[in-house]
C-alpha cells in the first residue's frame, strides 16, 4: 500500500521543478534555522531531500527518458528509507514490508 502510494505522488513530485539556482535564503516565513531541528526528529529527512533533488534534476531527454530517470531516483529513495524502516522500524509488520520494497525496488531499477 505505502508503495502505491508514493507511485502515485511522484507525479505531482516530479513537476515541482523549477526552483534550483533559487536564492531560498531570503524566503519571507521561512526559518532555515528550524531545518536541522526538524531534520534531527525525521529519519527519512535525508533521503526524502536527496531523492527530491535527484527527481528534480533528472530533466534530460524526451517525457518518456525522463520518466524513467524520475523513478529510478524515485525508487532508490524508497530503498534508501526501507533500509532505515528495516534498521529501526519496532514492528515486525513494518520491517517485513520494508524488507519487500527493498527486494522488489532493487529489481525493479536492475
Amino acid at each position: 500500500m505505502f508503495a502505491a502510494l508514493a507511485i502515485l505522488a511522484t507525479p505531482a513530485l516530479a513537476q515541482q521543478g523549477g526552483m534550483q539556482g533559487m536564492d531560498h535564503s531570503q524566503m519571507k516565513g521561512m526559518n532555515h534555522d528550524d531545518m536541522a531541528t526538524m531534520m534531527a526528529g525525521n529519519p527519512y529527512g535525508q533521503a526524502e531531500m536527496d531523492m527530491h533533488q535527484k527527481m528534480m534534476a533528472a530533466k534530460q531527454g524526451d517525457p518518456s527518458e525522463m520518466w524513467t530517470r524520475k523513478m529510478i531516483e524515485h525508487h532508490r529513495g524508497a530503498i534508501t528509507m526501507s533500509r532505515v524502516a528495516v534498521r529501526d522500524a519496532k514492528d515486525a509488520e513494518t520491517r517485513q514490508m520494508a524488507q519487500m520494497t527493498i527486494t522488489k525496488q532493487e529489481k525493479d531499477i536492475a
